[in-house]
């Protein structure tokens, strides 16, 4: 069994190695070893709720980013992820040191509030409540149940999907529309899909590559190999 997980590592790196339009895509299940439940995992937060039990409160504060952030952190810096998506709302990500120009957060980011205006994004500041720029209203930027996903992520996320050739999935469980429909899009135009998640996904017998493992066994090792390959 090891040795399969080596293979389709190694598989992994070479198809990153060869890609010339990389799109990752990541759920909440990146930070769940940043010590974040995910949602539909073995003991996410739905998962307990399902089952009756406690579904106690995050605690975003003391997160931190872990190996799998900072492996797309390094697949950005090598210059072989041309887009991020991401689902999560923790800014994880842009503390790994992703560029904020190559991320959609289709749910908002807790840190983070917009403009209801013109749709500018900026820090959260205490007692602050007009846009800088147009003096509209600034509101949280988490997306809550029921509410539109920020547009100008959207459109992005949908524009990068249908340009790539290899789309990484990294612990979500595919089943929140519309994000869902991007990996939909990458396969529609030949794009490789690659599903790195612990629980079932509804494209799992699409994918190209299919990982069970935790995110952590899998993606710096792959990192770790393309760089090798980049070297040669």
């Amino acid at each position: 069994m090891e040795s399969d997980l080596d293979d389709r590592i190694a598989t992994l790196a070479q198809w990153m190695y060869q890609s010339k339009y990389l799109v990752v895509f990541t759920g909440a299940g990146i930070s769940t070893e940043s010590g974040l439940r995910d949602f539909r995992g073995p003991d996410g937060l739905w998962t307990r709720r399902d089952k009756g039990l406690s579904t106690p409160r995050q605690d975003f504060t003391k997160a931190e980013p872990n190996a799998g952030h900072k492996a797309i952190t390094e697949l950005q810096n090598l210059g072989k992820m041309e887009f991020l998506i991401s689902q999560n709302v923790d800014n994880l990500h842009l503390r790994s040191g992703i560029k904020p120009e190559l991320l959609a957060e289709l749910h908002g980011n807790m840190t983070k509030v917009r403009c209801e205006g013109c749709d500018f994004k900026m820090d959260r500041i205490e007692g602050e409540s007009e846009c800088p720029l147009c003096g509209g209203k600034l509101v949280p930027s988490v997306v809550n149940f029921g509410q539109s996903l920020p547009q100008k992520d959207l459109r992005e996320s949908y524009e990068h999907s249908k340009l790539c050739d290899l789309f990484v999935v990294v612990g979500s469980s595919l089943v929140v529309y519309p994000a869902a429909d991007m990996p939909r899009m990458a396969l529609q135009v030949g794009a490789k899909l690659v599903i790195i998640n612990q629980g079932e996904t509804p494209y799992d017998n699409e994918a190209h590559l299919r990982f069970f493992e935790a995110i952590g066994e899998v993606l710096p090792s792959a990192i770790e190999q393309l760089k090798t390959l980049i070297s040669k």
